[in-house]
């Protein structure tokens, strides 16, 4: 006898696979992250680890100038030591925590060359060691700065994946490790860049623009109450 209940589990199955295939159709049309920016003009991951931390709580449109201006400067970890925390901190005002920031660049550089010769590691846990480098962060740079397999979950990523239903977590450490489970390993590099351009510019946080979303017919928009 047949399962029914499988079979409506299969059927109701969230078909990330499709998902995916629209937003990357769809993606040319938005503006891009100021993380694929920094990678796409550098392919260097000093440069994505920094723009990394330049991020945090801080909106695209301020990254990118302050990265560029920091850069500009200084693009690599002995260079960076050359230059004061208040040069560093006038550079990449007004990211949010610029001055915080500032000092953990700073330590970052002093890691880098003190203990891996000056290189970016390229693997997760060598990254988390360093200071101020948390698992968004580490995850990014595994990513985007050397194309390995790993799930950056930042808030686009934690709300998109949860409202989709594809995910039922409180936290974006809940759904890394939910994500690590579930979503194929080939789309685990794309997801992030993927689903922040897509929460910037159609799926975002208070009325997402469900009206010319690529996905509207798939998703069961969990969560939404209001939308355009």
């Amino acid at each position: 006898m047949t399962d029914q209940r499988g079979d409506r589990s299969a059927r109701a199955a969230f078909p990330i696979a499709e998902v995916i295939r629209r937003l990357r159709r769809t993606r040319r049309h938005w503006n891009a992250t100021a993380l694929a920016v920094v990678s796409g003009e550098s392919g260097d991951p000093f440069r994505v680890l920094i723009a990394c931390i330049l991020s945090l709580r801080t909106q695209d449109t301020t990254t990118g100038p302050a990265a560029a201006r920091l850069f500009a400067l200084a693009d690599t970890p002995a260079a960076m030591l050359n230059l004061t925390p208040r040069r560093i901190e006038r550079a990449i005002y007004p990211v949010g925590f610029y001055r915080t920031k500032a000092r953990a660049i700073l330590g970052i550089c002093r890691d880098l060359l003190g203990r891996f010769a000056g290189r970016v590691p390229d693997d997760l846990d060598a990254l988390l060691t360093l200071g101020g480098v948390g698992r968004k962060t580490a995850n990014l740079v595994v990513t985007v700065g050397f194309n390995k397999p790993g799930i950056c979950v930042d808030t686009h990523v934690h709300r998109i994946s949860n409202r989709w239903g594809y995910v039922n977590t409180r936290t974006p450490d809940e759904t890394e490790m939910a994500l690590r489970t579930k979503l194929p390993r080939r789309y685990w590099i794309t997801y992030n860049d993927l689903l922040v351009t897509f929460g910037q510019n159609i799926c975002t946080p208070i009325s997402p623009h469900c009206s010319t979303c690529p996905v509207r017919t798939l998703c069961p928009q969990k969560g939404v109450t209001s939308s355009r």
